[in-house]
């Protein structure tokens, strides 16, 4: 032990925040620290030295970790610790045959319902405590700096019904509509018709009841569906997936899009918002914070990097028309949910448990730290499917709604 206690005072003394680290039968760092951490099992020094983050915050959530200061300090200490995860080797044949399989196994319809209830269905009333009024749950659009986070939210929202051209009458697809903010923006704001769809009963019955609320019943259906059951006879003018193609899977990725363009009208707009990994071949984060993700938060998310995700809507016959980098605005946006639920931790515990609350204290600001850095990363993916017709007037050759240029995007 007392060579790890050796090590352990080193790693302490490279870190970019002071902490004080305590154990049965030992002690490390300084008494005047920004981070004290308690070990109450000695068998997690290990990990620590290692620099096995996912180990510690499984620690944490069990109980045999205590942690004591701000968030943002942590989070320093936690990103030196772990050191660059983004770039690694290229996979061989074989772990590339291996992942597909694991993925194909994974994302099967009833194993896709059951993650998606242990992720969204935890409690309304806890994600209420530190999303926005209107419970969007996916990376805000700070437009401006001054934004605040309900601002930033409405910002994004009204930036997607931009770019996808929506308007009076159009039909309108949002898969994975969660608490339905998209989908009822774009129905109060653009006059369309609106379906959306989840595989949450939470946010079913959430948005069910906004409907009626609102007055939008007949206007706006909102349905307990899987995206692969959606019928195919009337195609959409535009369809939006933000934050749920995550969840798809990447042996599925082609078939997702081969999906989309069918629901799809020729020459109607698609907008696929969501998160990639930041390297090419890190498919999550490292020093075992994927895994954490994986058991706690997110089971069957998968990340690739933007140019898969780019191949496979090629392959699934779509055109790519914009791409757009949102992760800065996603570090800023999981600050501002790390923040709210700190300020709102008692209640937390009361609406959930001590062991969800700690899950998600280290999801939400581990998360912000890795996009700051670049780890993980965001893109907005505009697309259509061609139409195949090259004499539209003013859009001669276009194939699609997009008018060549950005301009509409941000006037």
């Amino acid at each position: 032990m007392s060579g790890l206690s050796g090590l352990i005072e080193q790693k302490l003394d490279g870190l970019p925040r002071r902490v004080a680290l305590e154990w049965p039968g030992g002690r490390a760092g300084t008494p005047d620290a920004d981070v004290r951490l308690t070990l109450h099992e000695p068998r997690w020094l290990g990990a620590l030295a290692r620099g096995q983050i996912g180990a510690l915050a499984d620690a944490y959530v069990m109980g045999q970790l205590d942690i004591d200061g701000n968030m943002r300090d942590l989070m320093a200490v936690a990103a030196r610790l772990v050191g660059d995860p983004v770039e690694r080797g290229r996979p061989t044949w074989w772990q590339q045959w291996w992942g597909r399989l694991q993925s194909h196994r994974r994302h099967v319809k009833e194993r896709d319902a059951r993650q998606i209830e242990f992720h969204y269905d935890v409690s309304d009333d806890f994600y209420a405590l530190w999303l926005d009024p209107r419970r969007v749950y996916s990376c805000a659009y700070f437009r401006t700096q001054d934004m605040t986070l309900a601002q930033a939210q409405e910002a994004k929202l009204e930036h997607i019904c931009r770019k996808l051209r929506l308007g009076s009458g159009q039909r309108f697809l949002d898969i994975g509509a969660g608490w339905g903010g998209l989908l009822l923006w774009a129905a109060q704001h653009y006059d369309v018709r609106a379906q959306g769809i989840t595989l949450s009963k939470n946010q079913h019955a959430h948005v069910s009841r906004l409907i009626d609320e609102l007055g939008l019943r007949g206007k706006v259906e909102m349905h307990l569906r899987d995206y692969r059951d959606m019928p195919e006879d009337q195609p959409f003018d535009r369809i939006a997936s933000v934050g749920m193609f995550e969840h798809v899977g990447r042996a599925q990725l082609v078939a997702y899009f081969e999906k989309i363009r069918r629901l799809l009208v020729p020459g109607g707009l698609v907008m696929n918002h969501g998160i990639t990994a930041g390297g090419v071949y890190n498919a999550q984060l490292g020093g075992g914070m994927g895994d954490f993700i994986e058991k706690y938060i997110f089971p069957g998310g998968e990340l690739e990097h933007v140019s898969e995700v780019s191949k496979a809507l090629a392959e699934g016959g779509l055109e790519l028309l914009d791409a757009e980098n949102l992760r800065p605005h996603y570090a800023r946006t999981l600050w501002a949910w790390s923040d709210g639920l700190e300020a709102h931790l008692d209640q937390a515990r009361a609406v959930t448990n001590e062991r969800t609350v700690r899950a998600y204290r280290l999801y939400l600001a581990g998360c912000a730290m890795s996009f700051e850095r670049g780890w993980i990363s965001l893109f907005q993916l505009l697309a259509s499917r061609p139409s195949g017709d090259v004499s539209t007037g003013a859009l001669r050759g276009a194939q699609s709604a997009f008018p060549f240029n950005r301009e509409y995007m941000y006037r």
